[in-house]
């Protein structure tokens, strides 16, 4: 499998904190901005479901094809960034998703649904290059012994951009198109991401001339090691079910928050007015992500995981069997659970690989396709028995990060 090396920081300031913390600062921009565009796709399913007159199935499919990419993408971004190297991966990263904005324009003219979901996958490729090339990078800034924390810290930044992120959706996108033609409505999207192609643009260049530190990949075993798949790894195994169940679970979540808070029987909200309300459960992810970073400084990791499960799964269910604010609140305060699940897992999964960690990253690179197959799915059951019981589906999958934080994370090794 054609993945990113893991990799070993080189470079002429070897040692200088100073020049890995800048890093570190230029580094958090990207996830801010890849959470922010992909929290973006909680506006656009209501948005366009209206827009196309969809079904929920059909409205998936809009995360479908965004999350499709990374199952279809990561082996070959590993590829590429390992031929460019990380900086330069980014960069490309990052222009290819400022054409999959930018295709946002075409789309909205011809009024489109198909270009639409065209101009998202080539948007979600881009992002896919930036995960495969930046995850590594913040993990080589620094001590092995605090790359999990780092990582979450600047997963913590990824999720201020899926706070702000439905304020703005909300005001340039679902304010504007509220009764207006069909045609109008989704032309909508085209003062928003376009603005986002410029972002991007920016950002490129300004990575294309920054002076980061250089990082070289780490040879995948000594001379005369057996190589072990990271396959042979249960827990490795176990763990990317659980990234596939977290993400999906998660992204299911968001994009039928708008849809199930304008439920007459939970608060009967406009889709703008529920659109700000979006920010709770990302700003929660944003909240327990910092509070989590402290936490399993005392506390393991998989016991922190399956707590959270626990609870996300219990707050699911009060939303699914309640009514009125109880169940507006419970489905919101999932997120303040959700947020240490993603580091968490990864983290655990790559424990005692060894020369297999890059092999076994790639893995859990492929997993994220979960946010693509559990939201298509629960569209489906939400078409055939009610929006409020096609969350079942997430709680399901929060009763196997349950089992995975408590038992399945624990590493043993599959005899081959």
């Amino acid at each position: 499998m054609a993945t990113a090396p893991s990799p070993s920081v080189v470079t002429s300031q070897a040692g200088n904190k100073d020049h890995f913390g800048f890093a570190l600062a230029s580094l958090t921009t990207l996830f801010f901005m890849w959470g922010f565009i992909t929290c973006l796709n909680d506006i656009l399913i209501p948005h366009l479901k209206a827009v196309f007159n969809l079904n929920y199935a059909q409205a998936m499919l809009i995360q479908f094809c965004f999350f499709g990419a990374y199952f279809l993408v990561s082996v070959p971004a590993g590829g590429l960034v390992k031929r460019l190297g990380y900086q330069k991966g980014i960069v490309v990263g990052l222009l290819t998703a400022a054409l999959g904005c930018g295709l946002f324009y075409p789309a909205a003219v011809s009024a489109t649904y198909g270009l639409f979901l065209a101009a998202l996958f080539v948007l979600a490729s881009g992002i896919t290059v930036l995960q495969v090339a930046a995850n590594p990078y913040v993990t080589a800034l620094g001590p092995v012994e605090t790359a999990s924390s780092r990582l979450t810290l600047t997963q913590a930044f990824n999720s201020l951009g899926t706070t702000i992120a439905p304020a703005f959706g909300s005001l340039l996108i679902l304010s504007v198109a509220a009764g207006a033609s069909a045609e109008a409505e989704a032309e909508a999207v085209k003062l928003p991401y376009l603005l986002l192609c410029a972002m991007l643009v920016v950002l490129a260049l300004v990575f294309a001339l920054l002076k980061l530190p250089h990082i070289d990949s780490q040879e995948e075993s000594q001379p005369g090691e057996e190589v072990v798949s990271a396959l042979s790894h249960r827990h490795l195994v176990l763990g990317a079910v659980g990234i596939f169940v977290y993400v999906g679970g998660e992204v299911a979540i968001g994009s039928f928050l708008v849809n199930f808070l304008g439920q007459a029987s939970v608060a009967a909200m406009e889709e703008a007015e529920a659109a700000h309300y979006i920010a709770f459960y990302w700003g929660g992810a944003m909240v327990g992500r910092f509070i989590g970073a402290a936490v399993m400084q005392r506390v393991p990791a998989g016991k922190v995981l399956g707590f959270n499960a626990a609870m996300a799964a219990l707050l699911v269910v009060i939303a699914m069997m309640s009514q009125g604010m109880l169940a507006m609140w419970a489905i919101l305060a999932v997120g303040l659970f959700n947020s240490i699940m993603f580091p968490t897992i990864f983290s655990l999964a790559l424990k005692n690989l060894g020369p297999a960690t890059a092999q076994g990253s790639g893995i859990l690179c492929l997993a994220i396709v979960g946010g693509a197959v559990v939201p298509l799915a629960q569209g489906l059951i939400a078409d055939a028995a009610g929006l409020s019981i096609s969350f079942l589906l997430p709680v399901l999958c929060y009763a196997y990060i349950l089992f995975y934080g408590l038992k399945g994370s624990e590493p043993v090794e599959v005899k081959q």
